[in-house]
């Protein structure tokens, strides 16, 4: 009797005790340890060279190669969405110091209307990385990659809303939500600087609207700072990882904005050498240091 009740005890410990395991939150050492939007992965690597080479057809095909090997990884798909984004940008010539410098279009968007197709599928892309962070969020509610992922999707989209399609109340909700999720993302890890080209980016513009327009957005607990912009946009562009280079050309583009011809020309001539065929960054860093343009970007 007395061995069947120590036996029913014991039983009634262990179940009790998996039922409390089951309730707790994942531990930190419980989240995955794979991180491929945290860490250097040569595939992926490879497609964001490919990207800022405006070799757009093949960067998307290097990265929907590694989404489809691994297709719980949200990053691989924010990673296609970052190419249909890019290649609009450069094709409306938004990543020039033209569209910087010129303060109607900086502030209000591209004239005319974005490729509809190009967008479609940049928001296909948004979608599919979402649900895959989402699913890894339901998991573990920390979990970096999933919240680094949604960082970068909703920066990216409050990038088309504002400048593409000229949507600014939209545009100002993704900051926000950008703005959350990188601030979840970096109290845990402080070095995922790539989350901070949105929130530099995001701030930056702000920062340049006029005032009685930011005395406005701040009843939406949206605020706007062109220096931290700034400094965040410069951390990225010298700890980042695959938005590196793009945290650079805003960077060096915002510089030029505001008479910093010095940083612009640095930066400028950085991403010449690391990236001798891309026309665009040529182009620029001849505007940036008054020389001849030797090679015309042509959209096509």
């Amino acid at each position: 009797m007395r061995r069947r009740r120590a036996l029913v005890s014991r039983v009634v410990a262990a179940l009790l005790l998996a039922a409390v395991i089951g309730c707790c939150p994942a531990r930190a050492e419980d989240i995955p340890a794979d991180s491929p939007g945290l860490s250097d992965t040569p595939e992926l690597s490879e497609g964001f060279r490919l990207l800022y080479t405006q070799h757009f057809g093949e960067a998307r095909a290097t990265f929907h190669s590694w989404a489809n090997a691994h297709p719980g990884e949200p990053f691989p798909q924010a990673a296609i969405a970052a190419s249909y984004l890019f290649e609009e940008l450069y094709r409306q010539g938004v990543l020039t110091s033209d569209f910087f410098l010129n303060e109607k279009r900086f502030l209000h968007g591209i004239d005319g209307k974005p490729n509809a197709e190009r967008m479609k599928d940049f928001r296909g892309a948004l979608t599919n990385a979402r649900a895959l962070a989402r699913a890894r969020l339901a998991k573990h509610s920390k979990d970096p990659e999933a919240l680094f992922a949604l960082t970068i999707c909703a920066g990216m989209e409050s990038n088309a809303y504002s400048i593409l399609e000229k949507k600014h109340l939209d545009a100002l909700k993704m900051i926000k939500e950008a703005n959350k999720y990188a601030k979840e993302l970096l109290a845990q890890r402080p070095e995922a600087l790539d989350a901070n080209v949105a929130l530099g980016c995001a701030n930056y513009i702000i920062g340049s609207l006029s005032g009685g327009t930011r005395f406005m957005l701040w009843f939406g607990d949206i605020h706007g700072d062109k220096k931290l912009g700034m400094e965040q946009m410069q951390q990225a562009a010298e700890r980042g990882r695959y938005l590196k280079p793009f945290a650079k050309i805003l960077l060096a583009l915002a510089a030029r904005r505001e008479k910093k011809n010095e940083l612009a020309q640095k930066l400028l001539r950085e991403l010449t050498e690391e990236f001798p065929s891309s026309t665009l960054f040529a182009s620029e860093y001849a505007k940036a240091m008054g020389r001849p343009i030797p090679a015309e970007m042509h959209p096509n």
